[in-house]
């Protein structure tokens, strides 16, 4: 073997690639002693939040409080969705009752202005067979508000309440077509003598007790139960309406009816009705001055926006009368100023006044002196007018 040989194989030998066990040997992890002795516990490894043994929070704490923080909101959301919703039941609760409410007004105005008309036609002077018809009319259009009232749905809470509303319609409808009922039953007896038109009039004042009867069911059996429904119900902001269906009682009493039938009587003969009728005047009051005119000497008016004459009547007859029309003029040179105002409706031996203001008086009526007349008009069999009017002079002058 040559030199060149063995320089070779020695090369080779100290060439040898490491072996598989030497090369794992040296890759083997070296533990951290934590800078002691080799009989030293060996330190604790750290873990991937940083920090060693017993330096940072627990294991499952972080997550914890996550869990704990998205349940407070999942908390929060349902509280605020709970308040939210009630918000909306609340409102929408408000808005029915509120809509029924505006249903029952409308039925309520109507009703109103039905009463107004049938007064008005009482205290016109028609023919019994005219007002018979307009009695049926006003029945019908009665008839038509009961059945308006049937289709309103109230809330569940109101619905007892709602029949008695119903109730107090139906009575108004029946006593309106008992009232014509009457008339056509009586035909041409109805004003023959004095016996029938008692008979008539006193027939015509029980159906008109139905008309009464229907306010008290009304305000009674139904808007007060109604009212009380909604606190129970904790509903604010929400009236249930009233309604009174005539202005007096006295406009359907035997009294009232028994001029009615002397008004029927003096239209269909072309003459007065019988008995004692007639208004005085009582005399006239200036406010806010407050004085009374005087016939006998001057009195001094001082003018001012508020201006107003107050006249009163008396029935001085036997009955009651209705539409007394009552007149006051102001006369003075070039100035003549006429108003006429009604007395609805004025009882035996009672009194009623009518105001008049509203006064744009011309410069002349301040430099002469004034007359102004007041009177009562005459009403149907009326015979005594010598106590219906005055007159009374004033002076004019701005207030201070």
């Amino acid at each position: 073997m040559s030199s060149y040989d063995d320089d070779n194989l020695q090369f080779d030998f100290f060439d040898e690639p490491e072996t598989v066990e030497t090369t794992q040997r040296r890759r083997l992890p070296r533990l951290d002693r934590g800078g002691g002795g080799d009989d030293r516990p060996p330190r604790v490894p750290r873990t991937p939040g940083g920090g060693g043994g017993g330096g940072g929070a627990p294991t499952g704490v972080v997550p914890l409080v996550r869990l704990v923080g998205l349940i407070a909101i999942a908390i929060a959301i349902v509280v605020g969705l709970v308040f939210w919703v009630g918000s909306c039941q609340g409102k929408s609760k408000h808005d029915t009752y509120a809509s029924y409410a505006a249903q029952v007004r409308t039925i309520r105005d109507a009703d109103k202005q039905l009463g107004v008309k049938l007064v008005s036609a009482l205290q016109t002077k028609l023919k019994a067979s005219d007002l018979e018809t307009s009695l049926a009319q006003f029945a019908q259009q009665e008839q038509q508000e009961y059945t308006q009232a049937q289709a309103v749905r109230p809330p569940g809470p109101l619905r007892a309440a709602h029949q008695r509303l119903l109730d107090a319609i139906e009575l108004r409808a029946k006593g309106l077509a008992g009232m014509s009922d009457v008339l056509a039953r009586a035909g041409a007896n109805a004003t023959k003598t004095s016996a029938t038109q008692n008979a008539t009039a006193t027939a015509l004042a029980g159906q008109g007790m139905l008309l009464t009867s229907s306010d008290v069911v009304w305000a009674q059996l139904y808007q007060q139960p109604a009212t009380q429904m909604l606190k129970q119900q904790g509903v604010t902001g929400v009236v249930i309406p009233t309604s009174q269906f005539l202005p007096t009682p006295d406009d359907v009493s035997s009294r009232a009816f028994t001029i009615v039938m002397q008004h029927l009587a003096g239209a269909s003969t072309g003459g007065a009705p019988s008995g004692l009728h007639g208004d005085s005047l009582v005399g006239v009051h200036v406010s806010p001055q407050g004085a009374d005119l005087s016939a006998s000497s001057a009195t001094t008016i001082q003018v001012s926006a508020d201006l107003a004459f107050t006249v009163t009547a008396e029935n001085s007859g036997d009955f009651t009368e209705v539409g007394v029309p009552v007149t006051l003029k102001i006369d003075s040179g070039s100035v003549h100023i006429k108003r006429t105002e009604t007395i609805s409706s004025i009882s035996p031996k009672q009194q009623q006044s009518v105001t008049f203001q509203n006064f744009d008086l011309p410069p002349d009526a301040f430099a002469n002196r004034v007359t102004i007349t007041a009177t009562i008009e005459k009403v149907p069999g009326e015979t005594k007018l010598d106590n219906n009017s005055a007159s009374y002079p004033v002076f004019f002058t701005l207030s201070g």
